[in-house]
């Protein structure tokens, strides 16, 4: 098994709360990680037909034979039990007594809002991280974007194209079907492929809308449950506002490149280093990175970019206490001037709030120039500790 480095977190935070949820995609490990982590544990999985019937026709009857704890998988399939949970878990002052996974956010965190508020800790685990996968010895950078970071794919020694098929049938037939009323799939599978030509760009409901073929509220709706089932998320512009001439409308990237790479009908690895989208899958490889060491370290995500309606852009905005980090992300190999025009021009406006800006790219070599850190992609680790 490979190390997750969200492993040490889980176990300091169950020693503080009565129950801990673990949150993420289908197929991110999160089943495999509870298991590793707690092995004394009973798992029960709530997929499964039988024991889902028993525990949505008797929830206290179910729960009492784990009274003393155990893995709940995928628990928002039965949300009569979060209320018997509650009882439980108020019974006691032990800690650490229930582990719930789960794949949609929006029946995890409806489940614990209304019932388990303060008993419980929530963690995100997303794919494995580039360190977890690679820790700095990757393939080819476009092997890496194309392969992507699920666990199966890599455990198994998957081909990725087939795989990625299979769990986007799988994900709307499973997932979409109990979250929304989508009488059309294929109009749904329309949308996600729509969603992943416009990585990296600012979403505009209407115009997306217009070309799936629905309304602005389908839409809206839409790009929400990708949201609350970790396909895609929202990367929101800097809150502060520079002479009232910042961006507001968010961009929007995925939390897997292999997953983009086959909706995009990319069929192997060797046709992103000419595919018009290759200079956005680097980006999104890169924030997604950011993304996960956030919530490897059981932290929400400081991240934003910055835009002016003049054009003028940083791809990420790293918040930080009353500091602000800009990150630039270029595709190419060689260094241009080209490259720092966004930081540079950030970096006059930002006073007193600026910090040295850093510039991630797809070379091999790092560097330094003026006020910037160039950064290989293959030592992405180096950003953790600015995060």
């Amino acid at each position: 098994m490979i190390k997750r480095e969200i492993a040490p977190i889980i176990k300091e935070l169950v020693r503080g709360y009565s129950a801990l949820a673990l949150t993420g995609p289908r197929q991110s490990g999160k089943t495999t990680l509870a298991k590793y982590v707690f092995p004394d544990k009973p798992y029960v999985s709530l997929e499964n037909p039988d024991l889902r019937e028993l525990a949505l026709q008797d929830p206290r009857g179910f729960l009492e034979k784990y009274r003393a704890g155990a893995i709940l998988d995928e628990i928002q399939n039965c949300p009569a039990l979060f209320s018997y949970l509650q009882e439980i878990m108020d019974s006691s002052d032990k800690m650490g007594r229930f582990i719930l996974t789960g794949s949609q956010q929006f029946g995890l965190l409806s489940g614990i809002t209304q019932s388990l508020a303060g008993r419980i800790a929530m963690v995100q685990l997303l794919p494995f991280s580039y360190l977890e996968m690679y820790g700095g010895k990757s393939p080819a950078l476009q092997e890496t974007m194309f392969r992507g970071f699920y666990p199966p794919v890599h455990n198994r020694k998957l081909n990725p194209t087939i795989w990625y098929a299979n769990y986007i049938q799988t994900y709307i037939e499973r997932d979409v079907r109990k979250m929304i009323d989508v009488r059309d799939l294929n109009a749904f599978q329309r949308f996600v492929r729509l969603c992943a030509g416009r990585v990296g760009q600012l979403v505009n409901l209407s115009q997306l809308a217009a070309d799936a073929g629905i309304t602005h509220n389908t839409a809206r709706a839409w790009i929400s449950i990708l949201e609350a089932s970790y396909i895609v998320f929202l990367l929101q512009p800097h809150h502060r506002n520079f002479n009232k001439r910042i961006i507001k409308m968010p961009k929007m990237y995925f939390y897997d490149t292999g997953l983009v790479c086959w909706l995009l009908a990319i069929q192997n690895a060797d046709q992103i280093m000419t595919h018009p989208q290759r200079g956005v899958l680097f980006e999104n490889l890169v924030i997604s990175e950011m993304i996960k060491a956030r919530f490897n370290r059981g932290l929400t995500s400081n991240l934003y970019f910055w835009r002016d309606r003049a054009g003028n852009e940083v791809d990420t905005i790293i918040e930080k206490a009353d500091e602000l980090i800009p990150v630039e992300i270029k595709s190419g190999q060689t260094l241009n001037g080209d490259f720092f025009k966004g930081v540079d021009h950030w970096l006059k406006l930002a006073l007193p709030h600026r910090s040295k800006a850093w510039l991630v790219y797809g070379g091999e070599e790092n560097r330094r120039r003026d006020q910037t850190h160039i950064l290989s992609w293959r030592d992405l680790r180096l950003l953790r500790d600015l995060l």
